[in-house]
């Protein structure tokens, strides 16, 4: 009996094997390219020519290097993925090209997106545009560089603790962290499926309008995150409508525990949206300051689960999975765990003590309490139509050197991310600006919105870019 049942499950599993699952085409032109060896923002270059009309007909595009570009390498900043070849494109860089987009080639990103600053990528680090001995920032660090320097027009990054925020705060430049599920997901390498964001990094807000309206809307049902009746506004021709009578909240605890000087440059860059006609006040929320500690078992736990486990995707995804990243991973971990970053060997050994002794408590009540903490941010942007705080605690980070301990280059990696890392858990759009430089170096204002009202977001922020550059 036990023989015929086994016998007809394996029967079942042969034949899931032997289907074939539809798979997307691929329908502009292109060659892998060739691995850049001059830019260190770059890790590999091509040249895909989109559509000849579209929102974005004439813009140069950078795709961070986690994000699937058919028939381009794709390395995730790891040597574990070093050779792969993605067979399909990813749901937004379809869309970029639909749009007329040109992509120029893949940005350099840290090792496995797993540090928040540009030190840990195989390729090597990537320098800050204004002081090449600090950091960009990351994970989406060659994405930011390329976009500060001109290199392209606007990039694709991807966001689960800051990393679209931080690269772009400190170089300069604007970075939207949209609502939970806005942007499919969908061919980007995930990392905790409750975190993932990919949005859009610009030199401009209106580019950065321009870029996630092609960006954003529903994806047939392959990302389980969006629902068909997805609010999708044309953010490039609504973003200029001005923010005359909208309240806006100084968040107080955003700025505790932030350098003087970086308080200082934001609340003053935040007062002058008064002169849009915006209403601007303090507000506080004490539990905004436990955010980063609720977000640490979500990430040590749901990573190692996913990413790691899980090869890249894990189970109970009721969407896509890219079986041939799977299988890439899969080999890696088994054949080359060593060079897993030293961020992501101390997730796994701390994770995997948690789950044996603790049996999963603290990811679960994590969990739960990201729902409190959704509903506090919701009852403030009751009254208030965005929050302001600053991006990061200080302007960018020295690149480390030999001379740094193992313990100090760990603090590098991700000590900057205290207001960032709250909205990645709640889902809500958060977007940096440059409010200003200190010392010569950008310091990012970060705007918060309601769930799916980025456009709101994306108005303040032009708003406050029109009264910083006339």
């Amino acid at each position: 009996m036990i023989t015929e049942w086994c016998g007809e499950t394996c029967r079942s599993y042969q034949r899931v094997y032997e289907l074939i699952p539809p798979t997307p085409l691929v329908r502009y032109p292109r060659t892998p390219g060739y691995r850049e060896q001059e830019d260190d923002s770059w890790y590999y270059r091509c040249d895909i020519k989109g559509a000849e009309e579209g929102l974005l007909a004439g813009k140069t595009v950078a795709i961070k290097d986690n994000v699937s570009v058919a028939g381009v390498p794709m390395m995730n900043g790891s040597k574990l993925l070093e050779g792969f070849v993605p067979d399909k494109d990813a749901t937004v860089v379809t869309r970029i090209l639909d749009a007329g987009g040109r992509i120029l080639g893949k940005a350099v990103c840290e090792d496995l997106c797993c540090s928040a600053s540009s030190f840990t990528s195989a390729s090597g680090p990537v320098k800050n545009p204004y002081d090449p001995t600090r950091s960009t920032g990351g994970s989406s660090s060659g994405s930011a560089s390329l976009v500060a320097r001109k290199v392209v027009d606007v990039a694709i990054g991807g966001d689960q603790g800051g990393s679209i925020r931080i690269p772009a705060s400190w170089c300069g430049i604007v970075g939207l962290k949209p609502t939970y599920g806005l942007v499919p997901y969908t061919g980007v390498m995930p990392v905790e499926k409750t975190l993932d964001h990919v949005g859009p990094m610009t030199r401009t807000v209106e580019d950065c309008a321009s870029l996630l309206e092609v960006i954003a809307g529903y994806d047939d049902g392959n990302d389980p995150r969006q629902f068909p009746a997805l609010p999708h506004p044309p953010y490039s021709k609504l973003v200029n409508y001005g923010i005359k009578g909208k309240k806006i909240g100084l968040l107080k605890e955003g700025f505790k525990d932030m350098d003087e000087e970086v308080a200082r440059v934001v609340r003053q860059a935040a007062l002058t949206l008064e002169e849009a006609g915006a209403e601007v006040s303090d507000v506080s929320l004490p539990i905004h300051n436990d955010g980063k500690a609720i977000w640490s078992p979500i990430t040590f736990e749901g990573t190692y689960q996913m990413m790691v486990k899980g090869n890249g995707h894990g189970y109970g995804w009721k969407g896509t999975y890219d079986l041939q990243l799977q299988e890439a991973l899969a080999k890696a971990y088994n054949l080359r765990p060593f060079d897993c970053p030293m961020t992501l060997k101390i997730a796994m050994i701390f994770s995997e003590y948690i789950q044996r002794n603790y049996q999963s408590k603290f990811y679960s009540k994590a969990q739960n309490l990201v729902q409190h903490l959704t509903k506090e941010y919701n009852r403030i942007l009751k009254d208030y139509d965005v929050m302001v705080m600053p991006t990061l605690p200080s302007i960018a980070y020295k690149l480390p050197t030999s001379n740094n301990t193992l313990r100090e280059t760990l603090k590098l990696a991700q000590g900057m991310v205290k207001n960032t890392k709250p909205f990645n858990l709640t889902g809500h759009p958060a977007l940096t600006i440059n409010a200003g430089f200190i010392e010569g170096l950008p310091c990012g204002m970060m705007i918060v919105g309601r769930m799916f009202d980025d456009l709101t977001v994306l108005q303040v922020a032009r708003a406050f870019e029109k009264l910083r550059d006339c």
